[in-house]
């Protein structure tokens, strides 16, 4: 019921807008029109995708009306880019250029960006794996084709700095886009977005953890654990191990 109750148009309105497509709504309130703008899209087709996957017939049109929808923000963005963070453009510019301020929560001045692009990551893998959409997995594809232009010219101290704020599990779905396409350059970017001020005292047995945001750090070490499955790396299984 409570899936049902959204409206779809409003959840896509900050891409659209990002994208410069005219949106039929206005954006929800709060988060969504105060700098994390967008990242409640994402969760909601994870939510979708399960309930498509349960046999909810209702729920998978939805699914497919957003992931069309989705389609077109991409396809007008021109370089697989599907984000809804506010002035995005100006923000990943800059990023790219290795000219750029972080701070636990704010990344040049923007708020925790790539945990919002996380979200729509994660939604759109689950739409594929869970319910089977084409589509979705097409534009998971193109959006981590984005991201791996996007650090390109970073090195690796540079690509550091960005993880010093807070950006969910990037490594995780950047790991699980490798699953899906058996493209191993897609598992090298997933090791490039690990968080090594966190991994390396974790490899060590060391527990560095008092005073750390939770919620910053267990999508970091669930993308540990993954690469660590996936690459039959056992030392970072451990070093997720020892974290728990």
């Amino acid at each position: 019921r409570y899936l049902a109750a959204l409206d779809v148009d409003r959840l896509l309105a900050p891409y659209r807008i990002e994208a410069g497509l005219p949106s039929p709504a206005a954006k929800y309130p709060n988060w969504e029109s105060m700098g994390l703008d967008g990242h409640t899209a994402g969760h909601y087709l994870s939510a979708l995708a399960q309930q498509a996957a349960q046999g909810d017939a209702a729920m998978r049109r939805r699914l497919e009306a957003m992931v069309e929808a989705l389609a077109e923000v991409q396809r007008a963005n021109g370089d697989g880019y599907l984000g809804g963070v506010p002035n995005g453009r100006v923000l990943w510019n800059r990023i790219a250029s290795g000219e750029f301020q972080a701070e636990a929560f704010s990344l040049d001045g923007a708020w925790v960006p790539f945990y919002n692009l996380h979200k729509m990551y994660a939604g759109l893998r689950d739409a594929w794996l869970m319910a089977g959409s084409a589509t979705a997995r097409d534009l998971l594809v193109r959006f981590a084709d984005w991201c791996d232009a996007l650090v390109a010219n970073l090195d690796d101290a540079q690509l550091q700095r960005i993880l010093d704020t807070e950006h969910g599990g990037m490594n995780e779905v950047l790991a699980d886009v490798y699953a899906i396409t058996g493209e191993r350059r897609y598992l090298a970017l997933a090791r490039r977005f690990c968080h090594r001020a966190i991994l390396d005292p974790l490899l060590r047995g060391e527990d560095r953890l008092d005073g750390l945001h939770a919620n910053t750090q267990i999508p970091k070490v669930i993308g540990f654990a993954r690469i660590g499955e996936l690459d039959g790396d056992q030392a970072w299984i451990d070093a997720a191990r020892f974290f728990w």
